[in-house]
């Protein structure tokens, strides 16, 4: 197994009989509380008893979008490392800019003269966070901590920018440090008075 991925399992042990979407996403921790955060995985239409299994890299993409329509394809990046928006002659371009201000974020720069830029940081090929209407001069910065956060939620999709209460509602913390695979089990659920609260904890854990 590759130890830059984290390989982990969604089972559905529950009674939930709504057919819930399953919501995963984390928090950019080098900004305020006031940060957006993006729905990184939606797992939709998982019975009980089935599995859905996905990919957590440890290694993260960079990608600007401008006003136009306009965006980077992801590139590679690493913490500590910074990103410049520049424009040459065929137009605005997105370009290493050497070590950042702190070795634990990833940070991007909009160098242009006018015109702001969103930044945006994927993680296993998928939007896990953003950050819009970087102006001139200023710098969106990115950092992660090795966990995600998980929960029950309805009518989001992959990609999705979430408010306030859904981020409240999914408030299962799960600490993926040194963690080379585990299982995610869902329980809780059922009809009326029957009805638990739902959880998830990790299981059948492989440490790196």
């Amino acid at each position: 197994m590759s130890t830059d991925s984290i390989a982990l399992r969604l089972i559905n042990q529950s009674a939930d009989c709504n057919n819930s979407s399953i919501l995963v996403f984390q928090k950019n921790v080098a900004t305020n509380f006031d940060e957006i955060a993006v729905a990184w995985q939606v797992i939709d239409n998982l019975g009980s008893g089935w599995i859905h299994p996905f990919t957590y890299d440890l290694d993260l993409q960079v990608s600007v979008a401008d006003s136009w329509g306009n965006h980077m394809p992801p590139q590679d990046t690493a913490d500590g490392q910074l990103w410049k928006v520049v424009r040459d002659c065929s137009g605005d371009q997105l370009k290493a800019g050497g070590p950042g201000t702190s070795a634990s974020e990833v940070q991007v720069l909009n160098s242009l003269d006018r015109g702001a830029v969103s930044a945006c940081i994927y993680r296993s090929g998928k939007l896990l966070a953003t950050k819009t209407g970087v102006a001139p001069g200023q710098k969106a910065v990115f950092l992660f901590k090795p966990s995600i956060w998980i929960g029950i939620a309805s009518q989001i999709q992959q990609g999705d920018v979430l408010d306030s209460a859904i981020m409240s509602n999914s408030n299962t913390q799960l600490n993926l440090t040194n963690i080379a695979s585990a299982d995610i089990v869902l329980s809780g659920g059922g009809p009326g008075r029957n009805s638990r609260p739902f959880t998830f904890a990790l299981e059948n854990v492989r440490y790196m």
